[in-house]
């Protein structure tokens, strides 16, 4: 196993995208770059993505392994007139016609140790040889470290010093916000739900010294293959070479259950009352498999109407071994899913109307 030299504490996708935003809206602030440390697949280059169009400038993406040392440095002529060689700078740099913006210098640590020298002047300097960034610029550089187990080159305490640091890790709260913003099929988002330690196994594939583990950016790809309207033998096979076989297994497996336990329509489509409560699951695995089931369903006022009258119910199935579930806990998680999806499509109007929701705000303001 690498050792890992990160003596800075973890810090959420969330957490690292806000920071870098108020970073940007400061000016003194903007002058230092950041740098965004993290295992592959957490997302660093999309906050930075995100960051530049919250605040309405251009991003300028240079993933550095794949240009060469001459690209940032630009190309060099002979000048008659002058007398002298000059450089000219690349185009893909933001001249003085672009006076804010981000640099964002992705794969810092991956990149030929010839390029980072470049690099690192932009870094330090804020300029490379003629060039010089405009001063509403700010860069921010990410890249993997060895214990990552990426390719990376070491960097330098005198470079590390001249930057601000984040730790980007995986949180599975963090994680399950996204994809819920972005309609990840709600399988997977049950499965991570109840096992979050296979959000990124990185450490365990390394120690196993295997060429495949999960990683968010794996799951992504694991919710549009579900979607995708693959056989479920070509479905293995796609996940099975993205995340890994036994890491598979174990989610084909939970998948079998998820699909057998809670037919999310036939419970919409179910009379209120013991005929819905004779269709809702018994297992963990059905049981969040239901909420992100009916959360991805919503998206009509009927539909959301129904959705928080199973959820009202959920505290008294007491069917099979249903009674052993934290169904108050899954019945808060439910309702905060569906008023977060009613807000984001316009329907809160079918939230407040409601009065199982009414009835449920009520309790909880007792039992507070």
């Amino acid at each position: 196993m690498h050792s890992n030299p990160m003596n800075i504490p973890p810090l959420s996708i969330a957490a690292a995208k806000a920071a870098l935003a108020e970073q940007f809206a400061q000016p003194l602030l903007r002058r230092r770059a950041t740098m965004l440390w993290g295992p592959r697949g957490v997302g660093k280059s999309s906050i930075v993505r995100q960051v530049a169009a919250q605040h309405g400038v251009p991003l300028v993406d240079l993933r550095l392994t794949t240009i060469e040392p001459v690209d940032i440095r630009g190309a060099i002529y002979a000048d008659e007139v002058q007398g002298k060689t000059v450089w000219f700078p690349p185009e893909f740099l933001p001249g003085p016609e672009m006076p804010a913006g981000i640099l964002f210098l992705d794969e810092l640590t991956a990149a030929d140790q010839r390029l980072q020298i470049s690099a690192y002047s932009l870094i330090l300097d804020r300029q490379v040889g003629h060039y010089r960034l405009p001063e509403g610029w700010m860069v921010v550089a990410a890249g993997n470290a060895s214990f990552h187990g990426a390719v990376s080159h070491d960097m330098g305490t005198a470079l590390a010093d001249r930057l601000f640091h984040f730790n980007v890790q995986a949180t599975i709260d963090a994680f399950l916000a996204h994809a819920l913003a972005q309609g990840f099929a709600p399988e997977v988002m049950a499965y991570l739900k109840v096992r979050p330690d296979k959000l990124d196994d990185t450490a365990a594939q390394l120690a196993a010294d295997h060429l495949v583990g999960a990683s968010p950016r794996g799951w992504e790809d694991i919710s549009n293959v579900l979607k995708s309207g693959l056989s479920e033998a070509v479905q293995r096979h796609f996940v099975q070479g993205r995340i890994g076989a036994a890491n598979a297994a174990e989610f084909f497996g939970v998948l079998r259950e998820l699909r057998a336990g809670a037919d999310v329509l036939q419970i919409l489509a179910a009379a209120p009352g013991a005929a819905t409560l004779a269709l809702l699951p018994t297992t963990l695995d059905g049981l969040y498999g239901l909420i992100y089931g009916l959360v991805a369903a919503c998206t009509e006022a009927p539909v959301l109407a129904r959705a928080l009258d199973i959820v009202e119910a959920l505290p008294t199935h007491t069917a099979g071994a249903a009674a052993g579930l934290p169904l108050r806990e899954a019945q808060t998680l439910a309702m905060e899913l569906l008023f977060q999806k009613a807000l984001e499509t316009g329907l809160e109007a079918t939230v407040m109307d409601s009065a199982a929701y009414r009835r449920y705000s009520a309790q909880r303001q007792a039992n507070a």
